[in-house]
This record gives structure tokens, sequence and C-alpha cells, in this order.
């Protein structure tokens, strides 16, 4: 990776729609070599994934919750399986296995608190090897992406 792709990732980070032609103007190179840099850039997985970021309020799902959830034990395939169904929750936008006082951190969005409890309903008193959770709700989203610095 040189700084030409870095400051393609760059670019893409904060706008993935950019055509190459946009980028070429923003990295220097033409837009052939924009093409050529990109696909090689996703083939070699720089690139994990592009997404749409959605306002959770104007898709009915305004009630953001951050849930840190600790496990009685963690053997391997307890935590597989903890993994796989936070995997599978639509609920979950995010799923960290941590270290420190909880196993897991989720982000996680709810259209009410009643969804919420639903949510904890099924996937923390119905499961045996959650311990405990504690759960904050997000009062102000100040930033939100996925953008990190490069170079």
């Amino acid at each position: 990776m040189d700084s030409f792709d870095t400051l393609i990732l760059d670019a893409l980070q904060h706008n993935n729609r950019l055509t190459a032609e946009a980028l070429s103007e923003k990295v220097g190179l033409s837009p052939d070599a924009c093409r050529k840099r990109l696909a090689k850039l996703r083939s070699s997985d720089a690139i994990e994934q592009e997404v749409a970021l959605l306002n959770p309020q104007t898709m009915g799902r305004g009630l953001i919750m951050i849930v840190e959830v600790t496990l009685q034990n963690e053997r391997p395939a307890e935590l597989d399986r903890f993994k796989d169904k936070m995997k599978a929750a639509p609920e979950v936008m995010q799923c960290y296995y941590v270290t420190g006082n909880a196993d897991f951190i989720l982000i996680l969005s709810a259209k009410d608190m009643a969804d919420y409890e639903d949510f904890t309903r099924r996937h923390f008193f119905a499961e045996e090897n959650v311990a405990r959770f504690r759960t904050s709700a997000v009062m102000d989203r100040v930033k939100v992406g996925f953008t990190m610095p490069i170079g």
C-alpha cells in the first residue's frame, strides 16, 4: 500500500459513492488507475465492507443502547454460540468481544423501551450463560461513523 492507496481509502471512508473520476481529482491519478487500485484494495480486504449509515430516528429505531454483557463462562463453544446469536440479531448493530469488566459490548437499536425489554428477555434472560448485563441509553449521537486515521 502506497500513498495513493491511503489517499483513496481516506476519500472513500468519508464518501464511498465517489466515482473513479472524482477520486482521480482527489488523489492525482487517472480514473482508470483509481479503478484498478480500488479493485485491488477491495480484493485484498483493505476495504472490509461498504455500507450506508442510516438515521435510526428515520427508521423508527431511535433508541440506541450500549450494553455490556458478562457471561458465566467463556468456554470457546459458549463464546461462539453467543457471538452467533448476536450476529443473527438484527437489533445488534455492533458487537465486540472485549477485555475488561464485561465480555461483550453491544451497540443496538430499539423502537422503544418495550422493544428493548423484549430483546433482553430473548437474548439475556433466556440465556443461561449470561451472568449480567448493564445498559446505557444514548442521549445524543455526537459522532457516528467508522472512519479511522490512515497513513
